[in-house]
C-alpha cells in the first residue's frame, strides 16, 4: 500500500495559523503587560497557547519574532504606501505623504509601538530590531532632503534638517502631540507644518 499523500497546503494552513496566534499574543502581551521584562519567548508562547519550540520553529528567535511583528504592524499601518511616496515627482509631496506614512504605521497599535519603542532601550534585542527599523527611516529622510535641495526648496544643512526630521516622524513626537484618546494620525497636519516650517532656509 502506498503512504497517503502528504497536504502541504493543509499543513501550510496550520503553520500560518499557528504564526498568527503567536504574533497576535506577542502584540498582545506587549499592550496588556504591567512589566517590561514580562515580554519573553516564553511569556509569548503561553500567551499564545503554543509550546515555546513552536516560537522558535515558526520565528527562530527572539529577534526574529520581534521583527515578524513589526513587519505585522507595518503591514497593518499601510507602510506599502511608502514606495509611493518615493515615487512622487514633487519633492515636498513625497515629504508629505512620508509623514503620513508614518502617522498611520504609529497608529496601527499605539499601545504596542510605545511597549517596544520603551523596550528597545532596556533590552538588546528589541533595540536592535528598532535601531535597524528607525535606520531606514533615516535613510528615506536622506533621500527625501537630498531631492528637497536639488529643487532648491530647502537650504537647510542636510544633517540638520534629517536630525530634526527624525525627531519630528518618530513615534514619540506623534504619542506626545495627540491626545490619550486621539488617533495618532490626527496629528500628521501639525508635524507636517513644523517640518516644512524646519525646512525653510
Amino acid at each position: 500500500m502506498s503512504p497517503r499523500p502528504y497536504d502541504l497546503g493543509k499543513r501550510r494552513g496550520q503553520i500560518d495559523q499557528s504564526r498568527q496566534q503567536v504574533l497576535g499574543a506577542a502584540r498582545s502581551l506587549l499592550a496588556g503587560t504591567a512589566s517590561y521584562t514580562a515580554f519573553t519567548v516564553d511569556a509569548v508562547a503561553r500567551q499564545a497557547d503554543v509550546a515555546r519550540a513552536t516560537v522558535y520553529y515558526q520565528f527562530g528567535s527572539k529577534a526574529g519574532l520581534l521583527e515578524a511583528l513589526c513587519d505585522a504592524l507595518a503591514e497593518a499601518g499601510q507602510m506599502s504606501d511608502l514606495a509611493g511616496a518615493f515615487a512622487d515627482p514633487d519633492p515636498l509631496e513625497a515629504l508629505r505623504r512620508f509623514i503620513a506614512c508614518f502617522g498611520r504605521f504609529w497608529s496601527a497599535d499605539r499601545l504596542a509601538m510605545r511597549r517596544l519603542r520603551a523596550l528597545a532601550a532596556l533590552d538588546p534585542d528589541v533595540g536592535a530590531v528598532i535601531s535597524a527599523r528607525d535606520q531606514r527611516r533615516r535613510d528615506g529622510l536622506e533621500v527625501l532632503v537630498g531631492r528637497l535641495r536639488e529643487a532648491h526648496l530647502t537650504a537647510a544643512e542636510p544633517g540638520h534638517a534629517v536630525r530634526v526630521l527624525m525627531a519630528l516622524t518618530s513615534f514619540e513626537t506623534f504619542d506626545a502631540l495627540a491626545r490619550p484618546d486621539q488617533e495618532l494620525t490626527a496629528v500628521v497636519p501639525v508635524v507636517l507644518h513644523l517640518a516644512e516650517a524646519a525646512l525653510q532656509p
